[in-house]
């Protein structure tokens, strides 16, 4: 019998909680602990809106079975999304194809642009230049039913050659606003998220967010920027959820989802 779980919370920005560090330091042992299928959730529980993965392809913190496991966890949840990262020009089609095939839930698709050896991701697709290989990748995941959304830097030019290739968001890559958070760069740095909000706006292409917000830096972020439907954040929540604990912590970075739209 499939478990009945409360409907997720109703917020103007959704989190997808990204559980990434919980399997890297589950990867420093033999023992499964941290579980990322209890981790993820708690999460949900909590009222998260959604489970975000980015497995790479030498597994240093997400497997293979954990994608597999997490999606079928996911269909005990199907008012929440899952969403898998990573580099559709390596080893992310693979598992878009063999979720499809094994009628596990994937909602969201994500299209980062890192290499194998990166430490993290830390920079958006190029256009023109990486436009004739994205479009057929994005069609095929499309054909499965799913969402894509490209990891991009905030350039409001950018905006519209996202939309031309089919992607349905961007995902702006916030690392910049994070390291000017609370020096005198910071107001210049948002305006330019900002503007990027703003032009893909205006062509009805959707965004989020993620990398390195946290409690500090997040409403003013979505306060800023307009019509951020989804973050995705994991190292600074699970960071806080070490000390906080899961349930905690989720309602700490939802609450301060909700005092974005509350600051005058």
């Amino acid at each position: 019998m499939t478990p009945v779980h409360p409907p997720a919370p109703h917020h103007r920005t959704a989190l997808s909680v990204n559980i990434n560090k919980v399997a890297l330091l589950r990867n420093t042992r033999h023992l499964g602990i941290p579980d990322v299928l209890r981790a993820a959730e708690l999460c949900l529980q909590a009222g998260a809106q959604g489970i975000t993965v980015h497995p790479r392809p030498d597994e240093r913190h997400i497997r293979k079975d954990d994608v597999y496991e997490l999606a079928a966890l996911m269909k005990d949840w199907p008012d929440r999304e899952f969403n898998v990262e990573g580099n559709p020009l390596q080893n992310l089609m693979e598992f878009v194809r063999n979720l499809s095939a094994r009628g596990l839930p994937l909602h969201q698709c994500t299209f980062v642009p890192d290499g194998e050896s990166q430490f993290t991701s830390d920079h958006g697709w190029s256009f023109p230049d990486d436009a004739a290989r994205l479009k057929p990748l994005i069609e095929e995941v499309h054909g499965r039913g799913v969402r894509v959304s490209l990891f991009m830097d905030p350039l409001p030019e950018a905006m519209a050659a996202a939309k031309e290739v089919g992607a349905d968001r961007v995902e702006l890559y916030t690392e910049t606003y994070a390291r000017a958070w609370g020096t005198v760069d910071k107001d210049k740095v948002l305006n330019q998220f900002a503007l990027a909000g703003r032009a893909a706006a205006a062509i009805n292409l959707g965004v989020n967010a993620g990398h390195d917000l946290n409690r500090d830096n997040l409403a003013e972020f979505i306060h800023a920027v307009p019509g951020v439907m989804e973050v995705s954040i994991g190292h600074a929540l699970i960071a806080d959820a070490l000390e906080l604990g899961y349930s905690a912590t989720v309602a700490a970075y939802l609450g301060c989802i909700d005092n974005a739209f509350t600051v005058a």
